[in-house]
């Protein structure tokens, strides 16, 4: 079974609906000795990075644990910037460190270009449908199409590094989906992305196999 995290970072109601669409057998562990049956591990979450505080020692070793075992580790929104080692969101709360690199308030980059039309045409947060660029192979891409649309809903993003598999622009690329190895994310919310957003969750359930 996947094991879904819930560390108060978000209602897990629509992913738990969102898995059970496809078919995919899920529990929500109480306590990290739980995750040692957990053939596969979800981390959701929205909000404030300084949330995934709640996922302390335990959780993370548990976590650890299972990822130096081969079980494949996906991370949804603020679940996929906390696979990073840290957030401009909340500098003083490490995260997982799974990933490399530092994740920042969408368009801290782009304003050191001092454009002055830039302040009025970005809203953060990044609210709606936005397409995803494709960029490379893997598994957690398989059979998304050119330009397919998903919903976002964040102010912080990760960099695009080589483990980004697809890209969004929203005055700026970031890391839309990334992939490495059985390590995975997600910046947008499957949950809420239709076909597209199913066909990413089965990808990960055939990843655990």
């Amino acid at each position: 079974m996947i094991a879904l995290i819930d560390y108060k970072a978000g209602n897990l109601t629509s992913v738990k609906k969102a898995l059970a669409t496809i078919g995919a057998p899920v529990f929500v562990p109480a306590m990290p000795e739980e995750l040692a049956g957990a053939a596969g591990v979800i981390v959701p979450g929205v909000g404030h990075f300084g949330a995934t505080r709640a996922l302390d020692a335990g959780w993370t070793e548990a976590i650890l644990e299972r990822v130096g075992e081969g079980r494949p580790l996906l991370g949804i929104c603020l679940g996929m910037q906390w696979l990073y080692e840290a957030s401009d969101e909340a500098p003083d709360c490490p995260g997982l460190g799974l990933l490399s690199g530092r994740c920042y308030r969408l368009g801290a980059t782009v304003r050191l270009k001092a454009d002055p039309t830039y302040e009025r045409d970005l809203k953060v947060p990044h609210v709606g449908w936005n397409s995803l660029e494709i960029r490379g192979e893997a598994s957690i891409v398989e059979g998304i199409p050119p330009n397919a649309q998903v919903y976002f809903t964040h102010s912080y993003v990760a960099p695009v590094t080589g483990d980004t598999m697809a890209v969004t622009e929203h005055g700026e690329p970031f890391a839309a989906i990334v992939q490495r190895g059985y390590i995975a994310g997600v910046q947008f919310h499957p949950e809420k992305s239709g076909d597209v957003g199913l066909r990413i969750l089965r990808n990960f359930v055939e990843l655990v196999g």
